[in-house]
């Protein structure tokens, strides 16, 4: 019980960092004002550029595999709770008065970290959304439940989990998901993003 316990705080405190806070601010720019608010690597992308949106959506990811790589020579069950919390600290950190990011990317870390086929199925799925679409938060919906799907069909006893952390993560997006229904949500063009060209519309 006790190294759950370490393991649940490790994964908090390593999920908690705010990178997407702590780029953006070196800066020059607060990311809770402005773009969608949101500390989230693809609001930095918007805000600050592409490098920075770069190395925010990197080090969110980092935060999820390493959460999980701690604790990995303590078995699976440590991963996951050390994973599960690495989310959650994402969402909710300490550092930030509890107020954070909708943990997509550190999800994607998780998934990667825990068992790297999801990991891929994820960013996969990720990117041909949105390509074709222009919508991030679509293209997360759809990348954290195929990762998740794809952990069930190869047998996996934590695909349960995995689809709870994708779940947590979509119900995070639920405004994004009435602006998808009213036709409202905005679009962002990754790929001309990281040409040096802002694909906003």
């Amino acid at each position: 019980m006790k190294a759950l316990i370490i393991s649940a705080i490790i994964g908090y405190l390593i999920g908690g960092i705010p990178f997407s806070f702590i780029i953006a601010r070196l800066k020059g720019i607060d990311i809770r004002k402005v773009g969608s608010g949101n500390v989230g690597g693809t609001n930095v992308l918007r805000s600050a550029g592409a490098l920075a949106g770069a190395f925010a959506f990197a080090l969110d990811i980092l935060k999820g595999v390493l959460a999980v790589f701690i604790v990995r020579k303590y078995g699976i069950n440590f991963q996951i709770i050390a994973g599960i919390f690495a989310v959650i600290g994402h969402c909710f950190p300490v550092y930030l008065k509890f107020k954070g990011g909708k943990g997509v990317a550190t999800t994607f870390g998780v998934f990667l970290g825990i068992y790297y086929l999801s990991g891929l199925i994820f960013f996969i799925f990720w990117i041909i959304t949105v390509i074709f679409t222009k919508y991030v938060s679509l293209s997360s919906i759809i990348g954290l439940l195929a990762g998740s799907v794809f952990a069930l069909i190869m047998g996996k006893s934590y695909w349960i989990v995995f689809l709870a952390l994708a779940l947590f993560s979509i119900l995070r997006h639920k405004d994004n998901i009435q602006r998808l229904i009213s036709g409202n949500e905005r679009k962002t063009d990754v790929v001309k993003y990281f040409l040096g060209k802002k694909g906003r519309k």
